[in-house]
């Protein structure tokens, strides 16, 4: 975020090449970084300490030395392994036979969703990305629980009907009929409808999240048609 300049050598003219404005300076990135002293021997920062300290002071000799100390150790340790057959694991990455590269195993490669998603971090060398709860991404527990109330539902509107058409109607049946709260048109009710509806022996905590979802939701709607408002 300073400013960038091109130097010509032959003629010894200066010219400015990027100079960020106010706005860009405001619109930067917001850098986290875990502090020096709780950094793990192998973190870039701690790792590469001295190298970057003679950079910093122009000292190209001694950062050369420093970063031969560095490159040294590991050969060292890599041989150490072999003579040992000792097989190296490493936590973060994979290897692709197909391409012989290595992968980071925790990329995410998704399209950002600006309605969903709220930051991107990295804890323990793993990407993380902080969500919002959507009603497009609930937990394996309620999807389950709901899909169950919406099988019940339906079976009990079966078992209404199937009582209604019986061949021989009696006192009984009549009153079975009128006793029957499930009403006939739950026959057209599909899965998706079934996720906004407020079923009574939904447990607690799905009833109180299904409410929070149902919130955002309408939320989102509304955001929705505010931008379409926007773009028109």
């Amino acid at each position: 975020d300073g400013e960038v300049h091109i130097n010509e050598l032959k003629n010894g003219n200066a010219e400015m090449f990027w100079n960020p404005t106010s706005e860009v300076r405001r619109q930067r990135l917001k850098r986290h970084i875990v502090l020096f002293e709780e950094q793990t021997d192998f973190e870039s920062e701690r790792l590469w300490q001295h190298v970057t300290s003679a950079i910093n002071k122009g000292d190209q000799h001694k950062a050369t030395q420093e970063k031969f100390v560095l490159e040294e150790e590991q050969r060292n340790t890599a041989r150490e392994r072999r003579e040992n057959g000792t097989e190296w694991k490493p936590l973060l990455f994979r290897h692709d036979a197909a391409t012989n590269e290595w992968h980071y195993k925790y990329e995410d490669l998704r399209p950002w969703d600006p309605l969903n998603d709220i930051a991107q971090f990295e804890k323990d060398g793993i990407l993380q990305t902080m969500e919002r709860h959507l009603s497009t991404r609930m937990s394996n527990h309620e999807t389950t629980c709901i899909n169950n109330q919406i099988t019940r539902h339906k079976r009990s509107a079966k078992d209404c009907r199937r009582r209604k058409t019986s061949d021989q109607p009696s006192n009984h049946s009549q009153n079975t009929e009128s006793s029957c709260s499930t009403p006939e048109s739950v026959q057209e009710l599909s899965d998706d409808d079934g996720k906004y509806l407020g079923f009574e022996s939904l447990c607690a905590q799905c009833g109180k999240e299904m409410n929070h979802l149902k919130e955002i939701h309408s939320a989102v709607l509304s955001l929705q048609r505010a931008q379409q408002d926007i773009h028109r």
